[in-house]
């Protein structure tokens, strides 16, 4: 039987560690696409009524704020990971609006690694993810853990 060699192992991440995962322009069809089928509040899918609202215009809903750095975060290391899901998120905090035209640079910093005591095979990486705005401002941070396989032991002859 022959295991599959990923990227990312549980030993890989560093407390410490930055991984950067790149950018992502965010369009107005698509905030209110995403928040027509989940958040349909006003301010996040009609134009007028989010021009009156405290914002001012059309804002993400924070859970499409989320879904985006998620799969930034797939596509960044996830994928290519020996991932086995999350135990989950410890807080979410959207900390500034994030509008039409932002440009959103993600990245992944560990904050701390724990190997299982029960399972020797697994550990759990605790990280916080973060997205900024074009301007440099902090928009949103996700604080959560990832549970990961060890890397797999060489035979020895």
């Amino acid at each position: 039987m022959t295991t599959k060699q990923f990227t990312w192992y549980f030993e890989d991440f560093i407390p410490g560690s930055v991984i950067p995962l790149g950018q992502r322009t965010v369009t107005e069809e698509e905030i209110i696409h995403f928040a027509q089928q989940f958040d349909p509040q006003s301010f996040h899918v009609d134009k007028d009524a989010a021009k009156a609202s405290i914002f001012g215009g059309v804002i993400a809903s924070g859970w499409h704020t989320c879904s985006m750095i998620m799969r930034m975060v797939v596509d960044g290391f996830i994928a290519d990971s020996s991932s086995m899901g999350s135990p989950g998120v410890d807080e979410v905090r959207w900390i500034l609006p994030v509008r039409p035209g932002d440009t959103l640079t993600v990245s992944a910093e560990t904050v701390s690694v724990k190997p299982s005591t029960s399972k020797p095979d697994r550990g759990v990486v605790n990280t916080v993810w973060k997205a900024v705005n074009q301007d440099g401002q902090l928009v949103c941070t996700i604080n959560g853990m990832g549970m990961f396989g060890r890397r797999p032991q060489a035979s020895g002859a």
